[in-house]
């Protein structure tokens, strides 16, 4: 698949592993800079969640953009030692801890808003990010979500989320807040 690199930061330019394989689809660098652009004032200090983590690229951009913690979610055993090729180049052991698991049996021992952001980027065409918001929904387990998914698949809807196009691709942010509000404006 070749390489990517890191957008801003204090790894800004550094590249990245990205794992081999057709399944992998690695954000673009252009959405990626957008996506983390807009989550820009949430990143300084906070613990963010990196679901469906790949080359860990997300995780590893919010962490050089000034987060404090990210925990890496993955299940595939190639994406899993890119991952952890990438944090040993960039020596963010110390900041960085890295599941192996589904991300939905992890978030069954997730408590509400245990973390500050939580980013996702599933696979493509399995309703991954559907699923994933509905989880949200019911068990908001970060302050604020970020999911990717194609443009035309069909999220939960959800009182004040905001979408942003980049080509085909979506990104919905949800915050916990706007859920806890709604429930008890309804």
């Amino acid at each position: 698949m070749g390489d990517l690199r890191i957008v801003a930061g204090r790894w800004g330019r550094r590249r990245l592993k990205a794992p081999p394989g057709r399944r992998v689809r690695p954000t673009s660098e252009r959405a990626r800079e957008a996506w983390l652009n807009r989550l820009a004032a949430d990143l300084p200090g906070a613990t963010v969640l990196d679901l469906f983590a790949g080359s860990g690229a997300l995780g590893l951009e919010a962490l050089s953009r000034g987060a404090r913690h990210v925990t890496l979610v993955e299940i595939s055993r190639r994406a899993l030692r890119s991952l952890r090729d990438n944090v040993e180049a960039l020596d963010a052991a110390a900041e960085v801890t890295i599941v192996s698991a589904d991300v939905f049996r992890f978030l069954e021992g997730v408590a509400p808003e245990a973390f500050d952001i939580a980013l996702a980027d599933p696979p493509y065409s399995e309703g991954l990010a559907s699923r994933l918001v509905s989880r949200y929904v019911r068990n908001p387990f970060a302050r604020l979500l970020s999911v990717e998914h194609e443009l035309g698949e069909d999220l939960e809807a959800v009182p004040g989320a905001e979408l942003r196009r980049y080509g085909d691709t979506a990104i919905t942010f949800i915050r916990a807040a706007d859920l806890k509000e709604e429930s008890e404006n309804g």
